[in-house]
């Protein structure tokens, strides 16, 4: 961990190797805002999001910032270890078909609505009820984007599946929604920040706490929907292996959540972050064709108690597409042996090339948190 001061209002400590200068200008906005507390902590996955960096943890007194929760509220990630120790290459084909088959991914949502019993305790806001006709048919759908799931062996001797999904529309539309209204609450009242995609609502203000509902809400809608995800492929796994599922992980990256840090009751954005308290287990996602990881938190209280959510984007999707070569991405996965879907460029938006090297962000982060077992791809599927 370093610190990076260059005259802010409070420190900035980073766990970066490096930090592209459009990340650590955002970061110098979040340490000169009038709410933010004690220091910004910086992931060593971090780089520049709207407003806020992704990768970034920022605790605040009296408001809450939507783009420093992000748009897909809720995002995170569910793996499974199975009773599995072997796997071949054609009953992957075998169980990945039926996943693809079962799970709508991309923009493809499912025929007919599904039942869960969230949609009945949905909250009386606008944002949220006019959203749930389509988020039952949302539910338990992959999306797009940098959204996947992965058969994994594990350095435990299992196999393991890992999904990684958010709250689809829910995260996009309540995110829209109140960066608007927070927007026009700061130009109402002239209030002083570097940045506009850091507009904030007071939290006594009944936009306030209506965000917090409707942000809550579409946490607990993307854990259910990741859960009805891996159900799916637990069974698949079931139909070809006769596997059992021994342990489940789920946790989120995008979110905020009132803790207690250095002597003060404060809410923590953490966008692109994962909670990393001592003891507890999380996951750390690499990249298509790179090894992820069951990690256990050290309660680090420099970084919030905070962790990388992943190996972090070092080039944008559409640049990615443009400059990496589609063959040798190719040749590379098959070499491994790893079941995949790249085909054409466009599909180079999410290849291993697109991300820092997970080895490093993992060394970055030695007291963050320790490496319990790492996982190896064997099959990919990308939303």
């Amino acid at each position: 961990m370093q610190f990076v001061n260059a005259d802010n209002k409070i420190p900035i400590k980073s766990w970066c190797l490096d930090v592209e200068s459009n990340a650590m200008e955002q970061a110098s906005n979040l340490a000169n805002l009038p709410f933010a507390y004690h220091h910004i902590a910086l992931m060593p996955d971090c780089h520049s999001g709207y407003g806020m960096p992704i990768g970034g943890v920022m605790a605040t007194t009296g408001v809450v910032v939507p783009n420093a929760v992000g748009v897909d509220i809720g995002c995170g990630m569910c793996a499974v270890r199975t009773s599995l120790t072997d796997i071949d290459t054609e009953t992957l084909k075998l169980v990945m078909s039926d996943i693809r088959t079962a799970v709508p991914l991309g923009f493809n949502h499912h025929k007919e609505p599904q039942e869960w019993n969230g949609f009945d305790d949905a909250p009386d806001i606008a944002v949220i009820q006019t959203e749930l006709k389509s988020s039952s048919y949302q539910i338990g759908t992959l999306g797009g984007g940098n959204h996947f799931i992965e058969i994994q062996g594990g350095s435990d001797g299992f196999v393991w599946l890992m999904i990684h999904s958010g709250s689809r529309n829910f995260g996009l539309k309540i995110a829209k929604e109140y960066h608007g209204k927070a927007n026009d609450m700061c130009e109402r009242w002239y209030s002083d920040i570097p940045d506009q995609d850091l507009s904030f609502l007071p939290i006594e203000t009944f936009e306030a706490q209506e965000y917090l509902d409707a942000m809550n809400y579409a946490l607990s809608f993307a854990k259910q929907s990741r859960h009805m995800m891996m159900d799916v492929c637990v069974d698949a796994m079931i139909t070809h292996t006769g596997c059992a599922a021994q342990e489940w992980i789920d946790i989120h990256h995008n979110y905020a959540a009132w803790e207690h840090h250095f002597g003060k009751n404060v809410l923590i954005h953490r966008k692109g972050a994962t909670l990393a308290r001592e003891g507890g287990l999380g996951i750390i996602p690499g990249s298509q064709g790179t090894d992820s990881y069951i990690v256990r938190g050290l309660g680090n209280k420099e970084s919030f108690e905070s962790c990388s959510h992943g190996a972090g984007r070092r080039m944008g999707r559409k640049e990615a597409e443009r400059t990496l070569d589609l063959q040798a991405t190719i040749d590379e996965l098959d070499r491994q042996g790893i079941v995949h879907s790249i085909r054409q460029q466009r599909d180079l938006d999410e290849a291993p090339g697109a991300y820092k090297d997970i080895i490093e962000v993992m060394a970055s982060q030695i007291d963050l948190v320790e490496p319990v077992v790492t996982l190896r791809p064997l099959a990919v599927i990308k939303g």
